[in-house]
């Protein structure tokens, strides 16, 4: 491999979606087919049951360990950041998110209060506290499946980190600010109802990030396989329409502010990419 393939397969391994959503992308990977270390999705379904009736699942606690044991090295300080079980040796930041939350603290006076839906063990959060920790308030909750809310608790929440099971018992103890869908929004077989729960709770800012959207043509719900060099899993994933996408904020009195192209690729035509949404109510 030359030198230009190795720097971008190192920055492709940065953009990686949370633990149980996706996986790794190689980015200089010009064919279709599936190599050793690539993510493939595959099929046009027409609807999420019959695609995850084509797909074989994946052993969720094999994944948790692995994103727990890296985690604790990125607390403990012998690596300075993770992503979906890699540990690496430099941050690669995603200066859009960062831009997004940097901005909402501002326009709340230094308070940044995040809610972040599907965030693994607080991966988005490691990444940027070098930058958040020079806010006059940081709270970030991340809403997850039961076992990662358990580790979470139990080995990584700190003063400002917390883990919780709904957004209903996340709002119960904390007020936020800022939505993060950071890849999460296409593995969820009825997205719009969660979408909405989260458009009627009207927080000033939602940030969607890697999000995949068709080039052209109506959404497409395909069955994404990770390969066994990453963790064995094959699960649904849907292919968004954008402007159907932007609807649905628009319809709930939020404006687009900003949209920006992610560095995800997938090997069917699309384009991944991230928005910036605020209340206008």
């Amino acid at each position: 491999m030359n030198k230009k393939n190795k720097v971008l397969r190192q920055l492709a391994n940065d953009w990686l979606p949370p633990a149980i959503s996706n996986g790794i992308r190689n980015i200089t990977n010009k064919q279709p087919k599936q190599q050793n270390n690539s993510v493939v999705w595959n099929g046009d379904y027409a609807t999420w049951e019959e695609a995850l009736a084509a797909s074989g699942g994946y052993d969720s606690e094999n994944i948790l360990q692995k994103v727990k044991d890296s985690t604790l090295r990125v607390k403990n300080g012998e690596a300075v950041y993770e992503r979906d079980s890699f540990v690496f040796e430099k941050i690669h930041y995603f200066w859009p998110i960062l831009t997004g939350l940097m901005w909402t603290a501002a326009c709340h006076r230094g308070r940044l209060d995040v809610l972040d839906f599907g965030g693994s063990l607080g991966s988005s959060y490691f990444q940027n506290r070098k930058f958040l920790s020079s806010l006059s308030e940081v709270y970030w909750s991340v809403i997850e499946q039961l076992h990662f809310v358990a580790c979470g608790r139990e080995f990584i929440q700190d003063d400002c980190l917390r883990f919780y099971l709904t957004i209903e018992e996340c709002l119960l103890q904390r007020a936020p600010n800022v939505v993060l869908l950071s890849g999460v929004l296409p593995y969820l077989s009825d997205w719009q109802s969660l979408l909405q729960t989260i458009l009627d709770k009207r927080i000033s800012t939602i940030i969607v990030d890697r999000t995949p959207f068709v080039l052209e043509g109506k959404e497409r719900i395909t069955v994404q396989t990770v390969p066994e060099a990453i963790y064995s899993a094959t699960y649904p994933c849907r292919f968004f329409d954008e402007s159907n996408f932007i609807r649905v904020f628009e319809e709930s009195s939020y404006q687009m502010v900003e949209d920006f192209v992610a560095l995800d690729k997938a090997n069917i035509p699309s384009i991944y990419k991230g928005f910036i949404f605020i209340d206008k109510l």
